[in-house]
């Protein structure tokens, strides 16, 4: 977030700058969206909503899920929350107690160990390279000396946008169920996929905490809607944590959400994916032409995991003078892995790929030296 609001303040200067580092797509929210919402304003109060959701969202969230995963899925477990950011806090609050661990992949996102931090958990990292495709094992959870009170797992990844095989999310989920432990899934980037099928962690556990989002794939970042689906045993307390953390995720945005999961907005999202597949073929193609070789290479989502440890060992350092030198943003590792994160950068995926071979360009400019 730091790199992004250096690139705001660059373009408010007049200084062009292409940015390669957030996970935020630049495209707006399908046009039938757009259209519920005009509808919406007009029509409706937009009041609370129900602390659970809008009902008929969350029966639309229940038969997309269904329908994709081909698993059970019904609206009395889908909880909407203020993002998947809600979904994370609440999710942690529901299951965990002060002082209980929890295993996280490294490379990870950074506000699961942010809010965990906060809210006091003890942080166990599942460190992760290119053997296993930078995914966590049922082997590594076997291995831990304490078994974790929960286990979340990413699929596609951030930073690395790698995706967990299906047979090991299997492996992984009756771990958890054998452990008593919950497993949490992280499937906001599901839609996004170019060469790995996506499955869900409910395919394989009753007991498993799935959450979603409609900022990725959908395209609806700055709408502030998410879900969990959660088991029965849970609905409850989670619904209890909303109604003070949150009341509701914001009407407006839940009611034209609905529109989200429609034959037309499909059709334009996965012209969306299509774009960001051709800029991973940019970076897949032109790294290695400029002496960045070494990547976890992407299945899907919005990222790609660069090693930059011939040209620095401070990643973060290193950010920042490609900005002001060259104008080209990318997200420091140090954010994602505590261990090797000072050698390791993120590329997002979100813009054009003719600013993506342009950014290519002058890195390998810059290089040069």
């Amino acid at each position: 977030m730091r790199m992004l609001d250096l690139v705001q303040r660059r373009r408010r200067e007049g200084k062009e700058t292409i940015m390669l580092c957030a996970g935020q797509p630049v495209t707006g929210a399908p046009d039938v969206v757009l259209e519920e919402a005009e509808i919406a304003l007009r029509s409706s109060p937009l009041g609370y909503t129900e602390v659970l959701g809008d009902r008929e969202l969350r029966e639309r969230i229940a038969d997309w899920h269904s329908a994709r995963y081909e698993v059970e899925t019904t609206a009395d477990n889908v909880i909407v929350t203020t993002g998947s950011s809600g979904a994370f806090v609440a999710a942690f609050l529901a299951v965990l107690d002060h002082g209980d661990t929890v295993a996280l992949s490294s490379p990870g996102y950074p506000a699961y160990r942010n809010i965990l931090g906060a809210l006091g958990a003890n942080i166990v990292d599942l460190v992760c390279d290119d053997t296993t495709r930078f995914q966590p094992t049922a082997q590594m959870l076997e291995e831990l000396p304490d078994k974790p009170k929960a286990v979340i797992v990413t699929s596609p990844g951030n930073p690395t946008g790698t995706i967990i095989d299906p047979e090991e999310l299997e492996r992984i989920a009756k771990w958890c169920d054998d452990n008593g432990a919950v497993l949490i899934s992280d499937e906001d980037y599901h839609g996004m996929s170019f060469s790995r099928p996506t499955a869900t962690a409910r395919a394989y556990s009753d007991n498993a905490v799935t959450i979603g989002t409609l900022s990725k794939y959908f395209s609806m970042t700055g709408w502030r809607v998410g879900w969990m689906i959660v088991p029965d045993h849970l609905v409850d307390p989670v619904e209890n944590l909303q109604a003070s953390l949150t009341l509701s995720a914001p009407a407006i945005s839940q009611v034209a959400g609905r529109a989200a999961f429609t034959l037309e907005a499909e059709a334009e999202l996965d012209q969306h994916v299509a774009a960001y597949e051709e800029a991973r073929a940019v970076l897949v193609e032109e790294l290695p032409r400029i002496g960045l070789g070494t990547f976890a290479e992407p299945d899907g989502g919005l990222y790609m995991w660069v090693h930059v440890g011939e040209h620095t060992q401070n990643s973060e350092a290193w950010a920042l003078e490609l900005v002001e030198e060259i104008g080209v943003a990318v997200a420091p590792g140090v954010d994602f892995d505590p261990h090797h994160g000072h050698e390791w950068v993120r590329f997002s995926l979100c813009a054009t790929a003719a600013d993506t071979r342009e950014a290519c360009r002058r890195l390998g400019e810059y290089l040069k030296g």
